[in-house]
């Protein structure tokens, strides 16, 4: 985690208010897809897509161009554009489009900024609950506008542990996600980003997951810091457009030491 500020707290603020902008922006463009009928292709990695996904990923993609020109943007479905730019914004349209394009409400927004690679503030927007959450470098986090906190859950053997599909894992990871879980109190399946916010409001105690993308990840590390919790790779280090898409968070550092050896084996 970086030690001085990326930026100054002015700008943080402004950056933050057009996250939020543009979350409210995009809102009713998926809430008009959910539920409806759509086409859903399958892209290269076998991942689905949809008019939805792509809709959305547009419009943020235009708004920011309008805003911040000279700033780079890394998207889910269009790619990356000034990739070298000191600012870049992480777009994940819709993250859960199993679940939206299965009917559950569990799908979000994710909105990220990256200062020289490392996110500075990230938001978890879940339309049809009307929950946000929202983190930004030094900050509390917030659900809604209120500051909101992780459990200080400290003992795995009390820990609930979430990941989003037990499919995610293979061989070896498999293995040591199954370890974690049997040494927990509880483990879950289900809700992609939204998991994370349960994390940071203390419903949740313990998200671990595999074959992340980085917009699946980078808007998750200001929130998850900003609750006081703890949000890395499977190696314990911090998470960015490098890293190879395994992640692990904990809501306290002792709960996340405690995973981190259970996982050691997958990534010795």
């Amino acid at each position: 985690m970086q030690t001085s500020p990326p930026l100054s707290a002015p700008q943080l603020a402004a950056y933050s208010s057009f996250a939020r902008t543009l979350a409210d922006r995009v809102r009713p463009l998926s809430r008009k897809w959910f539920r409806h009928p759509l086409a859903v292709d399958t892209k290269a990695d076998e991942s689905p897509v949809t008019q939805a996904d792509r809709e959305v990923e547009a419009a943020l993609r235009e708004a920011i161009a309008r805003e911040y020109p000279d700033h780079g943007i890394f998207g889910e479905e269009f790619g990356a554009s000034r990739a070298e730019a000191e600012l870049v914004w992480s777009l994940d349209p819709i993250d859960g489009t199993r679940a939206f394009i299965s009917g559950n409400p569990l799908w979000g927004t994710l909105l990220a900024l990256l200062h020289r690679g490392r996110p500075v503030l990230g938001l978890i927007d879940i339309p049809m609950l009307d929950e946000r959450w929202a983190g930004a470098w030094g900050l509390p986090a917030s659900l809604n506008g209120e500051a909101c906190r992780a459990s200080g859950c400290t003992e795995l053997r009390q820990a609930i542990l979430y990941a989003t599909s037990p499919d995610i894992f293979a061989g070896a990871e498999l293995a040591a996600f199954d370890a974690l879980a049997r040494a927990a109190r509880m483990r879950r399946y289900g809700g992609d980003c939204y998991s994370y916010g349960l994390l940071a409001s203390g419903h949740v105690d313990l998200v671990v997951e595999a074959g992340l993308q980085p917009y699946d990840y980078l808007a998750l590390t200001p929130v998850i810091e900003g609750a006081g919790g703890v949000i890395t790779d499977w190696s314990g280090q911090p998470l960015g457009l490098e890293s190879q898409g395994r992640v692990v968070a904990a809501a306290t550092p002792q709960l996340h030491r405690q995973a981190m050896r259970v996982l050691g084996a997958a990534v010795a």
